[in-house]
């Protein structure tokens, strides 16, 4: 399979196709519009950005939690708990 892509690719650069990273798309061809923000894609990013640090507070204190209990289990010596 590899073998096979490395040809393909071999050949579309010997034939000079272009390829998508130089064609130019229909969906950029007009300038952009900066006096209207997309508040969508700004609170999406933010909201994000929000939610995954507030994931790694919590899996943190979770884990602190963790540390603390097996730290008091180790130190724990009663012969007739086990």
């Amino acid at each position: 399979m590899a073998v096979a892509l490395r040809a393909q690719k071999a050949l579309r650069l010997a034939a000079g196709t272009p390829t998508l990273a130089f064609t130019r798309s229909a969906f950029v061809a007009r300038k952009r519009n900066y006096d209207q923000p997309n508040w969508l894609g700004v609170g999406l990013a933010f909201g994000t950005s929000a939610a995954l640090w507030a994931y790694l507070f919590k899996q943190h204190n979770d884990d602190v939690m963790e540390y603390e209990r097996r730290k008091r289990e180790r130190e724990h010596k009663c012969t007739g708990c086990s």
